[in-house]
């Protein structure tokens, strides 16, 4: 979605005559002279020759100090040069001098946004949609404000203001119908887009027709149109919406297919790379997942999704260990807060290397296990394989303290039901036990709660880079 206009709209200047010049001068000579100065730094302006528009305009405040037009068109030249502090002073100046001129809080209100003053544009676009309740500009920027401040209600009050004075509008209509669908208005940002589809018949069009029929529950006509947004600009984005619309309702075959495309065009994407992945391995292709999350994991090392689905996908193929265990090694490293990439590198090694290596330090992955755990004690994965490890030593008193802490923070946990029986097991608790079992075998009949937990992951993957309020191109 656009966010609010950051470029000021000039007035129309070339038609512009200094009345505030010729009252003031007096004499009609100098009158005419002031007006040619005016209009020729009106035509620098209109060239995009701000610095000699900027000149010539200083040089007439000498003789005109308080001529709106001047101050206007002053600000709007030292925005064109990016000298939004110094803009923000004349159009202040033109504001004053001009009160009821809406088209002047306008060019006011874009440049306080673009200082990051919102809360001062805005006031100036409510005096502006109050001076001229039908001024299209003033209701369109009001509206994105709105969104830029997540006051979507507003927003669609403020945009559908400015599509009734001018309905031809693509990019109101547009940010409008976005407006709509994250107000719980899919039909009618369905209606809308589908008029403004018969103007014109864009990718970024067809793309928000497909989040609609997407968040409608529509699943075939949403991956038709981001299929057809994919193929009139094969944008990164464009195909990423179109895999993992795919990848999300489980067509892991075409899921595969468009992203291994986009991962060939886009090469640098690492979301791209992480969605292919979980594809991939979704799909029982494990060594190609592993590689293609490493590949993400390189591209960006710092995000933790990577590693997330690189350990599901390293548990079925750890034929690449050792690539694997420097991935997790460094992000441990990089990340000596987090959690996660203690238990991931404790994990990762543990995995590569107690099958070659006898030799492997079991005090190292216990101290990162421990580790992560102090870090988030609500990680219940973490104490899961703490007990795993205390268990595989035979050490299973220990054991039973952190499986019972680990359903403690998350009971559905079907792993820790069946290694906590194994536990009471090994120290007689046979009752507890074939409790244990009997809980673990009543997970596993109602549903796979991994799977599920996979599915999750992958749709909060998924929803978590579509942008909620879409950039617009």
């Amino acid at each position: 979605m656009q966010t609010v206009s950051t470029r000021l709209r000039p007035m129309c200047a070339a038609s512009v005559v200094l009345a505030s010049v010729l009252a003031v001068a007096g004499d009609n000579g100098q009158a005419q002279r002031l007006d040619r100065e005016f209009q020729a730094a009106v035509a620098q302006y209109d060239a995009g020759h701000f610095p000699e528009a900027a000149t010539q305009l200083e040089n007439l405040l000498h003789d005109v100090p308080e001529s709106f037009e001047v101050h206007e068109l002053l600000g709007l030249v030292y925005s064109g040069e990016s000298r939004d502090a110094l803009a923000n002073q004349h159009l202040e100046k033109a504001v004053r001098l001009k009160p009821d001129s809406a088209a002047a809080r306008t060019n006011l209100a874009t440049n306080l946004v673009r200082m990051g003053k919102l809360e001062g544009a805005q006031e100036q676009l409510k005096k502006a949609v109050t001076l001229e309740p039908r001024n299209f500009d003033a209701n369109h920027d009001l509206g994105e404000l709105y969104i830029r401040t997540g006051k979507l209600p507003d927003a669609v009050q403020f945009l559908k203001q400015a599509q009734q004075v001018n309905p031809s509008s693509y990019d109101n209509g547009y940010d409008l119908a976005l407006a709509y669908l994250l107000t719980g208005g899919a039909a009618q940002a369905r209606q809308l887009v589908h008029s403004l589809l018969q103007a014109r018949n864009t990718a970024e069009l067809h793309n928000l027709l497909g989040q609609i029929e997407e968040k409608d529950g529509k699943y075939v006509p949403a991956v038709s149109e981001f299929e057809v947004a994919a193929h009139q600009d094969p944008s990164e984005s464009n195909l990423f919406d179109w895999a993992s619309e795919l990848l999300l309702h489980q067509t892991l075959e075409p899921a595969i297919e468009v992203f291994r495309q986009a991962a060939g065009r886009y090469p640098k994407s690492p979301r791209i790379a992480i969605g292919l992945g979980i594809a991939l391995y979704s799909r029982g292709i494990y060594d190609d997942a592993v590689k293609s999350l490493l590949r993400a994991a390189d591209l960006n090392p710092s995000d933790f999704r990577s590693y997330l689905f690189l350990s599901k996908a390293y548990d079925s193929s750890p034929i690449q260990a050792d690539e694997v265990i420097q991935r997790f090694q460094r992000y441990a490293e990089l990340e000596p807060n987090d959690a996660r990439a203690s238990h991931y590198y404790a994990m990762s090694l543990w995995k590569g290397k107690r099958a070659q290596d006898p030799s492997l330090d079991l005090h190292q992955i216990e101290s990162l296990l421990k580790k992560a755990i102090t870090l988030d004690p609500k990680l219940a994965e973490a104490h899961l394989h703490l007990g795993n490890l205390y268990s595989d030593q035979g050490q299973y008193a220990q054991s039973i303290p952190e499986y019972m802490k680990a359903l403690e923070i998350n009971s559905d946990l079907a792993d820790a039901r069946y290694r906590l029986g194994q536990a009471y097991v090994h120290t007689g608790e046979k009752d507890k036990a074939q409790e244990q079992f009997k809980v673990y075998q009543d997970l596993r009949a109602q549903h796979l709660a991994d799977l599920d937990k996979q599915r999750a992951e992958i749709r909060q993957f998924v929803y978590s880079e579509k942008d909620q309020m879409p950039a617009k191109p």
